[in-house]
């Protein structure tokens, strides 16, 4: 009988062990939380809910004694949360991931421990080319959650800031023309038998945006200029509720300047806002008028405006009251802090997931968006080249 040949090897039809895919080990956070020193900075990075939800995941958490004073978060929050109350600054920046809402200063910067992971804001405007320097030395790897971008092209810390700012600008506006504040004792709004309010905004971004929708809630009369067709379309559908749009003309904006209670300043420009009231625009104005410069951050809109403080606000230029703070959302710190930990949490989670921020930044592109040190490498290209330092493009380094 002639035999049959099989097709298979011996060895091939001995059992062979299964390969299984290798489970991905869940890495531990280990977070520190400083005292932001920012002047009359009052936000913090996490709130109490947020820390208790890393903790009850496996991760430790440090939180500097007073850090949520600001926001109105007590340390024994946080102790009941599950953090760690440090009474030693050095103790929150030596943890291997810092938060912070400000970027840390050069003395803070000596304090974060060699390769950790510096999560903050970094206000490239303001800072010096020995900062950089400084993050490159300790082989920081360093996130700006102000670069954060994510899949929708949104940047969403900035985004939920803005939204603060813009609604925010509407209420300080109102205060000031209050005859307690030495304004001119119009009430910001519309009752029965009243002329409505007047209120110009400049920009048609997110803060203007917000800024719109709250002073037509309150049944002021609103007016909008941008030279961007788009966005002024985009705010009209966003705002139900007619009101006048017009691109930037100087006549027509001076003329509505003119006739305004309140003017709201909210254009940015890429590396300042363009000026586009100009001092006899202002000059016209009528006294007790308010301007509310949200984008005095980048340089201000308006001639006039200069930089002011929460703590000192306010100054009269030809009777017009300016209030010029540049970081409106610590006003509102609880708030924002709330904002910001939100965004937060999914991504610190998602890190602790995919088993460290390497193998996240890895698969997550936003956290690379943000990302401007990589072990001390300038991954930023707008940095490199703002202050001539050598740079490595991050998708090249995660290959």
């Amino acid at each position: 009988m002639s035999s049959i040949s099989s097709p298979f090897t011996k060895e091939q039809l001995i059992p062979q062990p299964e390969m299984l895919e290798i489970k991905k080990q869940r890495g531990e956070l280990f977070i520190g939380i400083p005292k932001e020193t920012h002047f009359e900075e009052k936000r913090i990075s996490l709130t109490p809910d947020t820390v208790s939800a890393l903790v009850a995941h496996g991760h430790r958490i440090v939180v500097e004694t007073g850090a949520g004073e600001g926001a109105k978060y007590s340390d024994k929050e946080y102790s009941d949360a599950g953090a760690k109350i440090s009474y030693d600054v050095k103790e929150a920046f030596a943890c291997t991931i810092v938060l912070k809402v400000e970027p840390p200063s050069l003395d803070e910067i000596k304090m974060l421990s060699p390769q950790a992971v510096l999560i903050s804001a970094l206000q490239l405007k303001t800072q010096e080319k020995k900062y950089f320097e400084a993050l490159a030395k300790k082989r920081i790897t360093a996130i700006a959650f102000d670069y954060i971008k994510d899949e929708h092209g949104v940047y969403p810390i900035v985004k939920s800031l803005s939204e603060i700012a813009g609604i925010a600008s509407m209420q300080i506006a109102a205060e000031l023309m209050t005859t307690a504040n030495k304004g001119n004792g119009l009430l910001l709004g519309n009752i029965g038998g009243v002329p409505p309010s007047d209120i110009v905004i400049i920009g048609a971004g997110t803060v203007g945006e917000f800024a719109a929708k709250t002073a037509v809630g309150i049944g002021a009369r609103v007016k909008i200029f941008d030279n961007s067709i788009t966005r002024l379309r985009k705010l009209q559908n966003h705002i139900h509720a007619p009101i006048y749009t017009s691109t930037i003309q100087p006549k027509t904006l001076a003329k509505a300047l003119r006739r305004c209670d309140v003017a709201i300043g909210a254009l940015r420009g890429v590396d300042r806002s363009p000026v586009v009231v100009t001092k006899g625009m202002i000059e016209q104005m009528k006294d007790g008028a308010i301007i509310v410069d949200v984008g005095i951050d980048r340089g201000g809109c308006f001639e006039t405006s200069k930089v002011t403080t929460h703590s000192c606000p306010t100054f009269t230029h030809n009777g017009v009251i300016h209030y010029c703070v540049p970081n409106i959302p610590s006003r509102y710190a609880r708030t924002a802090s709330f904002a910001i930990s939100n965004i937060f949490t999914p991504y610190l989670l998602d890190i602790a997931e995919e088993g460290g921020f390497e193998n996240a930044a890895r698969f997550d592109k936003s956290l690379r968006n943000g990302m401007y040190f990589y072990h001390g490498i300038l991954t930023n290209k707008t940095v490199a080249d703002w202050f001539d330092l050598p740079y490595r493009d991050i998708n090249l380094l995660f290959l």
